[in-house]
């Protein structure tokens, strides 16, 4: 069983109060009845990393692939409840070389954040609905995935997308945003514009937006500045020894 941990105590999850970093794992991946990843929750899942660990002010939450064998899931775990909360979300896990040593593969960090309360939503978009409405500017969409992906909120241009948000990841619960806006049109704030009308359109349907990224990712990062968003925890994965390319 996983669990979170918050200060000294270890308690038992209650993820749906507020934004934690016990809500950011399950709005990311598929667990299993034991806590292990089965697989991410994006429209076209992925494997999932062998670890990933996040962490904020309010606590700490864990998760070990179900394919990663029991000895070394019980070493990860019992690593993992020792981590204590952390103000600088840029802090390394107190056991990150033996994180590392244990499961291997690539790393990756990064920033979670929830949208403020007051959130406005400046200049027209529109709900795209129609795979005709994408694969002029965008590759990679299916019609298949449309309705997971949904509601994806798009700015176009002579009836083409060229900046849409949209779910990447989610649950009943919450959602995290997708965010792409074609190279030609990125620098016009169309990005926070797409992304502050999602997170409007998520709060509609009763659930949590958020919204993360990588501590490399300058362009995600500015657009987390120009809305104001709230940082609440960081994650720190591993993708194992199998292949990274399937640990999205």
């Amino acid at each position: 069983m996983s669990w979170t941990r918050q200060y000294n105590a270890v308690v038992p999850r209650n993820p749906f109060a507020m934004s934690t970093p016990d809500l950011c794992l399950r709005t990311k991946y598929v667990l299993d009845e034991d806590g292990r990843i089965v697989s991410t929750q994006a429209p076209s899942p992925g494997r999932g990393p062998a670890f990933v660990l996040a962490r904020g002010a309010a606590g700490c939450a864990w998760a070990i692939h179900a394919d990663v064998e029991p000895e070394i899931a019980g070493e990860v775990d019992s690593l993992a409840r020792e981590e204590p909360p952390i103000q600088d979300l840029r802090k390394s896990p107190i056991h990150a070389e033996r994180y590392v040593s244990l499961v291997g593969g690539e790393l990756g960090s990064g920033p979670a954040f929830t949208f403020p309360e007051a959130l406005t939503q400046h200049g027209e978009t529109v709900v795209v609905d129609d795979l005709r409405q994408l694969e002029y500017h965008f590759t990679g969409w299916t019609a298949e995935e449309i309705p997971d992906a949904s509601p994806i909120v798009g700015v176009m241009e002579d009836g083409h997308a060229v900046s849409v948000c949209f779910c990447a990841r989610r649950s009943d619960f919450s959602a995290e945003a997708g965010l792409e806006t074609v190279p030609a049109f990125r620098g016009r704030g169309l990005g926070p514009r797409v992304a502050a009308a999602w997170a409007l359109a998520i709060r509609a349907s009763g659930r949590t937006p958020l919204y993360s990224t990588s501590w490399s990712n300058e362009a995600s990062l500015a657009v987390a500045r120009k809305l104001d968003l709230i940082p609440y925890a960081a994650t720190w994965k591993l993708s194992g020894r199998f292949c990274p390319a399937q640990t999205a």
